[in-house]
């Protein structure tokens, strides 16, 4: 399954500054996902982490995975119409820059899982080269609410 940014957009409440989502390659509901960031030089934190640089800051590159597995989470039939939350980071190697004009594959696969709880695993890549690895926490609220 493939999702645009507009399709993700009705999923996870992320917009407009802290939104890092172009779109959707792959999706296995409950499995994996791969989605896509695109990093430009006129996103300003690309010139403010280390100004000259261009460099997209690590941790908006975590929060980038984090949307991602905000994504896979919520397409999962028993989290339709929730909202997922970040509740950890049990592991995090930064591996290389990542700088404008690179494009982030960013590829999580679920773990674990219990109840409204779990873990996945993360991985941001470019240009076939993994630049981070991740384990991630994530909670459901465990009532729906209406959006």
């Amino acid at each position: 399954m493939q999702l645009t940014s507009q399709e993700i957009q009705e999923l996870i409440p992320n917009r407009f500054p802290i939104f890092y989502m172009d779109g959707v390659k792959e999706l296995v509901a409950g499995e994996s996902i791969t989605a896509i960031k695109n990093v430009t030089a006129d996103e300003s934190f690309v010139n403010g982490y280390r100004p000259g640089e261009y460099v997209m800051p690590p941790a908006l590159i975590v929060e980038s995975l984090a949307q991602a597995a905000s994504i896979l989470i919520l397409k999962s039939p028993a989290f339709e119409h929730k909202t997922a939350y970040l509740g950890g980071i049990s592991k995090a190697e930064f591996l290389k820059d990542v700088h404008a004009s690179d494009q982030l594959e960013l590829k999580v696969k679920m773990k674990k899982q219990r109840d409204n709880m779990g873990v996945v695993s993360c991985e941001a890549v470019v240009n076939e080269e993994v630049v981070l690895k991740a384990e991630l926490m994530f909670i459901v609220e465990p009532e729906e609410t209406v959006r």
